[in-house]
């Protein structure tokens, strides 16, 4: 619509914190970011002046664009909380959550400790060295609870303080994203925590999927949720990971208000930071069991859209449909109304909307 437009970066600067929570004797690294105070316009894009982290020792550091421990700006910010996928990060998708606290929201995500990259790796060193292959449908089992009770837990925290952001958080506007086994928490997590109000999946886990011959996520999802939870899904239409018929039946059991949009030629890694790079390490590096037979029927990055697009998609109709649920904001609504396929067609970006 004339005047609204989700794509360009918001008018804040974003900062960002790292806290460490406990839960039933786990540590639990939270990232929170939120609109910046006192910091120059494009500092948090400035590589300067950015932040600059290491995921894993003797690796070269990442960077995201939010500014490290700046002051939260004053106000009243709806909260989004974000899970990462299965051996993943609290920092997996960093795009979406500092577009997030551009446009005046407060974001978090959580390391899902015992199932993040690291955990992952040592795995794959002790199968290497002549350790156990573990049965894929136990160790998701292993993970069920824990994810969603992580993410109400987070949330729990955030509002008591955690991040120095609890006075500037409104309790009453509360949305939910993730990726793959977190888009499956973003559809697990309505059920038992009433104050999630919209839901943004991202390539969800928990449709049936031949590639992956396990039940337990399918089982584990229940949709009574008891209100209407307006929900987006964005998903690839060349998941080898989890396939687009998955995603089909999980759009179909979903209740209430809800619609699902199709990144064309993109894949499952198309949904964090880094796309190119993060996709070419997954096809090419010892992995989890759970994916082994995956791997080889992935194509090279260089057949597949350019991360940029799908970025794009996730960060421009994501912030709408958090603007319009949990901002009320009708120009969102109307937008996402419209014709969003011809909004991102202008933008050199091929996709469906369903239904």
């Amino acid at each position: 619509m004339p005047g609204y437009d989700p794509f360009p970066r918001g008018p804040f600067a974003a900062g960002v914190r790292t806290e460490s929570l406990r839960r039933d004797g786990r540590s639990l690294p939270i990232e929170v970011w939120y609109p910046a105070d006192g910091v120059p316009a494009g500092a948090d894009l400035a590589d300067p002046t950015r932040d600059h982290y290491e995921l894993l020792p003797g690796f070269p550091s990442s960077w995201q664009d939010a500014v490290r421990d700046a002051a939260p700006r004053a106000g009243r910010w709806p909260l989004v909380a974000f899970s990462h996928g299965y051996g993943g990060h609290r920092r997996q998708s960093t795009f979406l959550c500092t577009h997030l606290a551009s446009h005046g929201y407060v974001a978090v995500a959580v390391d899902h400790t015992g199932n993040t990259v690291f955990d992952v790796l040592h795995m794959v060193v002790a199968m290497q060295t002549g350790g156990p292959r573990p049965d894929p449908d136990t160790r998701l089992r292993d993970f069920i609870a824990a994810r969603p009770a992580d993410v109400s837990f987070t949330i729990d925290s955030v509002l008591a303080g955690a991040g120095g952001v609890a006075g500037v958080v409104d309790p009453e506007r509360i949305g939910m994203s993730g990726h793959s086994f977190g888009g499956w928490a973003a559809l697990r997590v309505p059920k038992q925590d009433a104050r999630i109000r919209a839901a943004l999946p991202l390539a969800p886990a928990g449709g049936p999927n031949p590639r992956l011959p396990v039940s337990a996520l399918t089982e584990a999802l229940e949709f009574d949720w008891g209100r209407d939870v307006p929900t987006l899904f964005v998903v690839a239409d060349r998941d080898t990971v989890l396939p687009i018929a998955g995603m089909h039946h999980l759009l179909e059991q979903t209740p209430g208000r809800k619609r699902m949009v199709v990144v064309k030629n993109a894949d499952h890694m198309h949904f964090c930071d880094r796309v190119e790079e993060v996709h070419e390490l997954f096809r090419m590096m010892p992995h989890d069991p759970v994916f082994a037979d995956i791997q080889a029927s992935i194509p090279p990055i260089a057949e597949l859209c350019a991360g940029e697009h799908s970025q794009d998609v996730v960060r421009g109709l994501g912030l709408a449909h958090m603007d319009a649920h949990l901002k009320g904001d009708e120009s969102a609504a109307r937008f996402l109304a419209g014709d969003v396929a011809g909004a991102l067609a202008a933008r050199g970006i091929d996709i469906a909307v369903l239904p």
